[in-house]
């Protein structure tokens, strides 16, 4: 949709990877639409996903117990986080929609992408112990997980419904912050279908972008995941 800003975070190493083409996919589409698209391909980037005392400029709380959560909460209260932190904040401060793009690793998204959550959406950003969820800071955001899969779509259903992964992802981080869930965009074992499929997999992700800002978000109850 024109004049949307949408901020993709990228996680995989290999530009000509699935992942790379299902990338490569979203900005070309969202732009088409009149989207302005921003990414942050992390290992590009060569993003650090430590939570450490670096993340603070400047004096320290405490200086005698360091505790990360209220560091950072200090810190961006006095505009003291570093410089990488504040420009990520400022791209997902200014976009309508954030997409995850990354291959699912143990049942979990990369480390370098948890270490941008954990890194980016501090408190007093992202969330406020008192503003939660549908009351969360972030909530006029969109939020969309885009990944590939090692198994098959049978195989995780022998191990139980893929939408348990997904609790503590978009429930428990972008719902947290008070962000809309879209329903997840799931390729699954790419490298273990035949090059036809991977071709219909990539026009099935392009064909949902065109209408993407039509659909609804998800209903973000434990009923959605657990039912």
């Amino acid at each position: 949709m024109a004049g949307k800003k949408v901020l993709i975070v990228y996680a995989h190493q290999e530009p000509k990877s699935f992942n790379g083409s299902l990338l490569k996919i979203a900005v070309e589409e969202l732009t088409k639409q009149g989207c302005s698209v921003t990414v942050s391909d992390l290992y590009a980037m060569q993003f650090e996903p430590r939570a450490t005392r670096n993340d603070i400029v400047g004096h320290l709380h405490n200086s005698e117990a360091f505790n990360y959560g209220v560091e950072t909460w200090e810190a961006y209260k006095r505009g003291g986080l570093s410089k990488d932190l504040v420009e990520e904040q400022k791209k997902v401060r200014e976009a309508d929609l954030l997409i995850f793009q990354f291959p699912l690793f143990w049942f979990n998204m990369p480390a370098i992408l948890k270490g941008w959550m954990d890194r980016v959406l501090v408190q007093g950003f992202a969330y406020d112990l008192s503003k939660l969820y549908d009351g969360g800071l972030l909530q006029d955001k969109l939020s969309l997980f885009s990944f590939t899969t090692g198994g098959t779509k049978e195989k995780y259903a022998i191990r139980g419904d893929i939408r348990y992964l997904l609790w503590p992802m978009q429930h428990g981080i972008m719902h947290f912050c008070g962000v809309k869930v879209l329903e997840p965009h799931i390729c699954y074992a790419p490298e273990n279908v035949s090059e036809e499929k991977r071709k219909e997999m990539l026009a099935a992700w392009s064909q949902r972008l065109k209408t993407l800002w039509k659909e609804e978000p998800i209903d973000c109850s434990p009923e959605w995941y657990f039912k």
